[in-house]
């Protein structure tokens, strides 16, 4: 169930997709950071929420728009849902893309699921930083383009934790299918300036400062590979077989920089 990761902070790592949520207790509520990936998903969720506290739900930040972080949202309607500007544009924009490529992951009997998910866009929007007064202060923040364009990180300072979304993935490979492979590691390393004790990634178990300065030098790695790949410096083919992560997913992550440079 819920982990205690500070005073008032926890984290649920699911199963379901090896997704964590985050939980911070506020004064008369509670924020949560994303929100699973379906309604009956987001319905488990709120039940879990009823026997961790009975503050209700006033507040959910999301990491960044796809779908396994923002399927839930419309269960949480009553409260205040935060995310990027451009967190909120791309869920206005590319619903249906977002409900095809839930299908694509999700086996078929957790088709009409999907179907039937009101996707509700963040209706609190930030561009680069705003701090949350929930009778404690919650800062979200924005470094640029990464994982994919809205990537938000929320810090709990008094309790030392912080919650990456998938700008940081443990237990796989980062995922590279929406995102920014050059500008990626840039990202990242002014995202962790100052970073907390623990830092609560999209996907995995928690990590610590050593473990994200690692990740970045992967990144760092994959940037370089796809910057020759872009400029003709090198194959995909020898690329991919360069990096730091399994040939299919170099592919991806080049491929990607190919189309975004």
């Amino acid at each position: 169930m819920f982990e205690q990761l500070g005073e008032g902070i926890y984290r649920r790592r699911y199963e379901s997709l090896d997704l964590n949520i985050g939980v911070v207790v506020g004064q008369d509520g509670l924020l949560i950071v994303d929100t699973r990936e379906s309604h009956e998903q987001a319905d488990s969720l709120r039940a879990e929420l009823r026997r961790l506290s009975r503050l209700p739900v006033r507040w959910v930040v999301n990491t960044h728009w796809h779908w396994d972080h923002t399927f839930g949202n419309s269960r949480f309607a009553d409260a205040e849902i935060w995310g990027h500007e451009l967190c909120q544009i791309a869920m206005q924009s590319r619903s249906e893309d977002m409900k095809a490529s839930a299908k694509r992951w999700l086996p078929s009997d957790a088709h009409d699921s999907i179907d039937e998910v009101e996707i509700m866009p963040p209706t609190k929007t930030f561009s680069e930083m705003v701090s949350l007064d929930i009778g404690r202060p919650v800062n979200l923040s924005y470094h640029g383009f990464a994982h994919t364009d809205s990537d938000t990180v929320i810090r709990v300072d008094d309790g030392h934790v912080a919650f990456f979304g998938d700008l940081v993935e443990q237990g796989a490979p980062p995922s590279f299918g929406d995102s920014y492979p050059v500008a990626w590691p840039l990202t990242l390393r002014l995202a962790s300036d100052d970073m907390p004790a623990i830092i609560v990634p999209g996907h995995g178990d928690k990590v610590d400062e050593s473990f994200v300065r690692s990740q970045h030098e992967e990144l760092v790695a994959v940037a370089e590979l796809a910057t020759s790949l872009v400029n003709d410096e090198t194959s995909l083919e020898e690329a991919a077989r360069s990096g730091p992560y399994p040939v299919d997913v170099m592919k991806s992550a080049l491929l990607r920089a190919q189309a975004v440079a």
